[in-house]
């Protein structure tokens, strides 16, 4: 249940603060230097990163989740014990997945 309710929630998530954290970044990079270190500048702002890490998560996690949907729609996967493990494996490769992320950007 809880991975259920996560995938929407991430997906929502990304529908609403992904997509207008995008649409700023896109415009900043077309209307010149100015305005992308303006949004350079607020995303790399302890609140602005905290945003950026949580968008991150919510696309790890709704794909982890979306894969294993994807698995249940196949048919596999609904015996009590292997949909628990896939549900704590979505939750976990969501978190591991957006700390390698992160690990990468910052180690860049």
């Amino acid at each position: 249940m809880l991975v259920s309710i996560l995938h929407r929630v991430t997906g929502d998530g990304m529908a609403f603060l992904a997509l207008p954290v995008l649409l700023w970044w896109l415009g900043a990079t077309a209307s010149g230097p100015d305005a992308y270190a303006d949004f350079a500048a607020v995303m790399g702002s302890i609140p602005g990163i905290i945003i950026l890490v949580g968008i991150s998560w919510a696309f790890f996690n709704h794909m982890s989740s979306g894969i294993r949907h994807l698995v249940l729609d196949i048919g596999a996967g609904y015996e009590i014990e292997t949909n628990r493990r896939w549900a704590i494996g979505s939750v976990a490769s969501g978190l591991i997945l957006t700390a390698a992320f992160w690990a990468g950007v910052l180690l860049i």
